[in-house]
C-alpha cells in the first residue's frame, strides 16, 4: 500500500525538483530547529543522491566521519520509495550494523520523531541469523547442555500449535538470544543443508514469518551485503523452482559501507564441503529396510570422502592462517573423482528408495540436495578453472571452500545492468580520491562520484600515537594503557590475533574485558556503550560501530590490518601488476581509516588512537601517519 509523500507534488514541478526543495528545507530548517546539526557536507551528499536518482546511475558517495551520511541517504530514499511504490533497500556490511541502524538511538528513529513521519522499516537478515526449529529439536535431544531446552521453552505458543493464526508474529532472530555464545547459536540456527521447502513446520518457522513480514514493507528494507548478494545470485533459480526471490523488487539500493561489497559477492558464490556434514546426513538415511545396493554405495562414499579429507589435510599449507592453500596432487584429484562417481550412482539409487517410502521424505530430500551440491563442488575443485579454493579448520570441522576469483562479470550482468539507482556510501571508498580500487574490483564502468571531508575539528579532538614496540611487546603496551580506566576499543586484523592476545593477557587485566564471540555481538556492544564493560576486543568492528561521547575515548589498533596471506588474496595479488601497492596497501589503509573513524562520532567527542607497530610494520610509519587527519607522534617502548 502506497503511503503519502512527505511533500506535496504539483504539476508545475517534477518529482525531482520537489525532492530537491524538500531536502533543502528539511536539512537547513526543519531538522535544525529540532536540534540537529546543519552540515554543509550532509546537504551536498543528499543533493548528489537526488541527482543519482534522477539519472538512475551508480553513485560513489565518499563522505568523512560526522557528515551524517545515514540521514543524507534516508531522506531521498524514503521519498523515492513512496514515489515509485517500491521500498528502498539499505544494505549494511553485516548483521551487527543492521542492529546499529535501527536501534532506538539510531538515525531512523530520530528522523521519524523529528519529522513526524511513520517510517515503515523492516529487517531482512541472512538465513543463518534465524532459529531453525528442526535443528533446535535435534540439539535439545542430543546435547547435555540446557541452552536448547531453554530456547524451546521460550518459543511462542503458536509454534506449538496452541494459538490462532491471528497471533502469529516474527520471532527467532539471533539478537533475541543475546546470552548464547556463537558456538551455541550455530548448533540451532539455519544451516544451508536444511530443506525449508520440504519442512513440515515451515509455516511456523521464524524465518518464514520474517520473510513474509519484510516483503510487505512500504518504505525501507534493511539487509546485509551477504544476504543481498545471495538474493542476486539465487533470484533466477528460485523463480525457476516456483519460489519467491529472497527480496521483493525495490526502487533503489544503498550500500552502506559499500567498500566491503566485493567480499560479500564472493561469499555468496562460495561452495563449502565439510568433512562431518556428509557423514551425518548419510547416517540419517541409513534406516532399516533400505536396499543393499544403496547401503553399499553409502559405505563406499563414506570411505572415499574420509580418504579425500585426510589427503586435504596432508596437502594443506602449514601457515598460521585461517585459509590454508591446498596442493592438488594426482592422488587427491583421483580420490575426488571417485567420490563424485559414487555420489552420482547413489543419487540414482535414491530415486528407487523414494518410491519405497522407507526413508523419511524430509531426510531424503536433504541428502539428495546436498549430494548434488557436493558433486558440483568437487567438480569445481578438481577442474582447471578460475576458482580459488582453500581448507579451513573450525573447531573439529574441516571445510573445503571453493570461491570464484573474480565476480566483476557476474556483478556487471546481474546488478549494475539493472535500471535502478545504486548508491555506495562510506568514509573510505577511495585512496586519495581515486576510486579505481573499488571500481575495478566490482566491474563498475559508468558512475557518478564525489568526496567530502569530515566537518570535525580533529586537531582539537584527536590524538594519534604510533607505538614503536619491540617484537612481542604489544600485549605489555596494551596492559600499560589499561591501567587508566578509559573506555577502550581494541581492533585486531583477525580472530587468530585476538585469541593470541587473549591468551597472553595476564589474569589481572582480563577483568572487565569483552571479547567478540563470547556472546551475541550487539549485546556486547550495548554493554560497552552503557559502560558495563570497559574494554571491547573485536576483529569485525572496523566499520559501522557508532558510540558517541565518553563511552568510547580510546581506540587501539593492535595490528596493521593487512589482508591475510591466503589463497583468496593471493589470487588477487597474482593478477596485480604491483601486488603490494595495488592490493595489500590500499586494503590496509582503507581499513585503518575505518578503524580510526570509530573514535570521533560527534562534534563533542574526543580521545586517542594508538597504532601498535613492531618488526616490519615500523617501516610503514610515514605511510600510516598520512592515513589520519592529524599529525601523529611516535612513542618508543622497549
Amino acid at each position: 500500500m502506497k503511503r503519502q509523500m512527505p511533500f506535496v507534488l504539483s504539476k508545475e514541478k517534477s518529482f525531482y525538483e520537489s525532492l530537491n526543495d524538500w531536502i533543502g528545507d528539511t536539512l537547513y530548517d526543519d531538522l535544525t530547529e529540532k536540534g540537529f546539526e546543519c552540515r554543509d557536507e550532509q546537504i551536498y551528499m543528499a543533493f548528489q543522491i537526488e541527482q543519482a536518482l534522477k539519472e538512475k546511475k551508480v553513485l560513489m558517495a565518499e563522505a568523512g566521519v560526522g557528515t551524517g551520511k545515514t540521514i543524507a541517504y534516508l531522506l531521498p530514499a524514503i521519498a523515492y520509495a513512496r514515489y515509485t511504490g517500491k521500498p528502498a533497500l539499505i544494505s549494511c556490511a553485516d548483521e551487527t550494523l543492521i542492529d546499529q541502524l535501527v536501534k532506538k538511538e539510531g538515525d531512523i528513529h530520530k528522523l521519524s520523531e523529528a519529522l513526524a513521519i511513520d517510517i515503515d522499516v523492516r529487517l531482512a537478515k541472512a538465513r543463518d541469523q534465524y532459529l531453525c526449529l528442526k535443528r533446535l529439536e535435534e540439539t535439545a535431544d542430543s546435547s547435555e547442555e540446557e541452552y536448547a531446552d531453554i530456547v524451546q521453552s521460550e518459543l511462542p505458543e503458536f509454534v506449538r500449535g496452541n494459538a490462532s493464526l491471528q497471533s502469529i508474529f516474527p520471532y527467532g532472530e539471533r539478537s533475541d538470544y543475546p546470552d548464547l555464545n556463537d558456538e551455541q547459536w550455530k548448533s540451532i540456527n539455519f544451516h544451508p543443508i536444511q530443506q525449508c521447502a520440504a519442512c513440515d513446520v515451515r509455516n511456523r518457522c521464524g524465518q518464514t514469518i520474517h520473510r513474509n513480514h519484510y516483503r510487505e514493507s512500504v518504505d525501507l528494507i534493511i539487509c546485509s551485503h551477504d544476504f543481498y548478494m545471495e538474493h542476486i545470485w539465487t533470484k533466477e533459480s528460485r523463480k525457476r523452482q516456483g519460489q519467491l526471490a529472497l527480496l521483493p523488487e525495490v526502487s533503489m539500493v544503498v550500500f552502506d559501507e559499500g567498500h566491503l561489497l566485493e567480499y560479500s559477492a564472493q561469499r555468496a558464490l562460495t561452495y563449502e564441503v565439510q568433512n562431518n556434514t556428509l557423514l551425518n546426513l548419510l547416517e540419517r538415511v541409513m534406516v532399516d529396510g533400505i536396499r543393499e545396493e544403496t547401503l553399499q554405495l553409502m559405505e563406499r562414499l563414506i570411505d572415499a570422502h574420509e580418504h579425500f579429507f585426510r589427503l586435504l589435510r596432508t596437502n594443506a599449507s602449514n601457515h598460521d592462517e585461517t585459509r590454508k592453500a591446498i596442493a592438488k596432487t594426482d592422488e587427491l584429484v583421483a580420490v575426488g573423482k571417485e567420490a563424485m562417481t559414487i555420489s552420482t550412482a547413489l543419487l540414482e539409487e535414491f530415486v528407487f528408495e523414494g518410491e519405497l517410502y522407507i526413508i523419511p521424505e524430509y531426510d531424503l530430500t536433504m541428502v539428495e540436495e546436498y549430494l548434488e551440491q557436493y558433486i558440483f563442488s568437487l567438480e569445481l575443485f578438481i577442474s582447471d578453472n578460475e576458482a580459488v579454493d582453500w581448507l579451513e579448520e573450525r573447531k573439529d570441522e574441516m571445510t573445503l571452500i571453493i570461491m570464484p576469483r573474480l565476480v566483476t562479470d557476474i556483478l556487471r550482468e546481474k546488478l549494475f545492468s539493472s535500471n535502478i539507482p545504486i548508491v555506495f556510501s562510506s568514509a573510505t571508498l577511495s585512496v586519495d580520491q581515486d576510486f579505481s580500487y573499488i571500481l575495478d574490483s566490482l566491474g563498475i564502468e559508468e558512475f557518478l562520484s564525489f568526496s567530502v571531508d569530515s566537518p570535525f575539528d580533529y586537531e582539537q579532538a584527536m590524538e594519534v600515537v604510533l607505538a614503536d614496540v619491540d617484537s612481542g611487546g604489544k600485549t605489555n603496551y596494551v596492559e600499560s594503557l589499561l591501567e587508566n580506566e578509559e573506555q577502550t576499543l581494541i581492533l585486531f586484523k583477525s580472530e587468530v590475533s585476538m585469541r593470541a592476545f587473549q591468551r597472553a593477557l595476564s589474569d589481572e587485566h582480563k577483568q572487565n574485558i569483552a571479547f567478540e564471540g563470547e556472546r551475541e555481538l550487539s549485546a556486547i556492544i550495548r554493554d560497552f556503550q552503557q559502560k558495563n564493560v570497559r574494554i571491547l576486543c573485536s576483529y569485525h568492528l572496523w566499520e559501522g560501530l557508532d558510540i558517541p561521547g565518553d563511552a568510547l575515548t580510546r581506540v587501539v589498533i593492535y595490528d596493521l590490518p593487512f589482508p591475510p596471506n591466503d589463497p583468496l588474496f593471493n589470487a588477487r595479488r597474482k593478477n596485480a601488476k604491483h601486488p603490494f601497492e595495488d592490493v595489500d596497501l590500499p586494503f590496509m589503509l582503507l581499513r585503518l581509516r575505518q578503524g580510526a573513524g570509530r573514535l570521533i562520532r560527534t562534534s563533542g567527542d574526543y580521545g586517542s588512537i594508538h597504532v601498535l607497530m613492531e618488526g616490519s610494520e615500523k617501516e610503514l610509519k610515514t605511510i600510516v601517519s598520512k592515513a589520519f587527519p592529524v599529525e601523529s607522534k611516535t612513542v618508543v617502548r622497549k
